[in-house]
């Protein structure tokens, strides 16, 4: 039926502006996507063809609506629903383990692959992070894994794979805390001087001082609770 065929499209063209919104980097990780009204009106179309798009989207893991609070973006590609099936069996600390061999990696390559663009969407990237602290904007949510930053180092790496392996890990790290896995992490000032380590590491072409500020910020960034501990909330 037309019409049918019409919201069909109207549907696929309201998805493809959003992800193209993520993958290009207008909407930040863990940045708030605009409001239902506002989108609505840019992209012409109705509630229910934007929520029919935002469910799509969440469902492939780059969105995630937070009742109450908005939707935030949670990754620029795809997730792969295999992989974070698969992570599912296994524990929060062996999950942080794997993550932080990717990391260290991750910012070894950095150093050496970066280019001049990629390290200005780090500073930036580091920026916004700054300006998101105890008082961050409603506009920012860093929910229960890293945000921008380590996304624009593994971006810097160079290695599609590398990422695509970082976007299920964070999956599951998330999927883990909802359902009840403790998770402590560091606080805001703590992750801020640790990532401008990295980032002045990774600006100066040395990959081996990449890899162990790194390696040290993420022993912090991320680790199970002890037993009878309640994990943080979010930095």
């Amino acid at each position: 039926m037309p019409e049918d065929r019409t919201g069909s499209e109207m549907a696929r063209a309201t998805l493809a502006y959003l992800r193209e919104r993520i993958t290009l980097g207008e909407w930040p990780i863990n940045s708030r996507i605009p409001r239902e009204p506002e989108l609505m009106e840019s992209i012409g179309v109705g509630k229910s063809t934007l929520r029919e798009a935002v469910r799509s989207l969440a469902h492939l893991g780059m969105l995630e609506t937070i009742r109450g609070v908005g939707t935030f973006v949670r990754s620029r590609t795809p997730i792969s629903s295999v992989l974070t099936g698969y992570l599912a069996d296994y524990g929060i600390a062996e999950i942080l383990a794997y993550r932080r061999a990717l990391e260290i990696e991750a910012a070894r390559l950095a150093a050496s692959n970066r280019t001049a663009e990629q390290l200005s969407e780090l500073r930036a990237a580091h920026e916004l992070d700054r300006r998101a602290g105890s008082a961050a904007p409603k506009s920012i949510e860093r929910g229960s894994t890293p945000g921008a930053f380590h996304h624009q180092v593994f971006d810097a790496a160079g290695s599609s794979l590398l990422a695509a392996l970082y976007t299920g890990v964070m999956a599951a790290l998330r999927d883990g805390t909802k359902a009840g896995s403790q998770v402590r992490r560091i606080g805001h000032d703590l992750r801020l001087r640790e990532h401008k380590a990295v980032l002045d590491a990774i600006a100066e072409g040395d990959p081996w001082a990449a890899a162990r500020a790194m390696a040290a910020h993420v022993d912090h960034d991320m680790r199970t609770a002890p037993p009878g501990e309640p994990g943080a909330s979010p930095a």
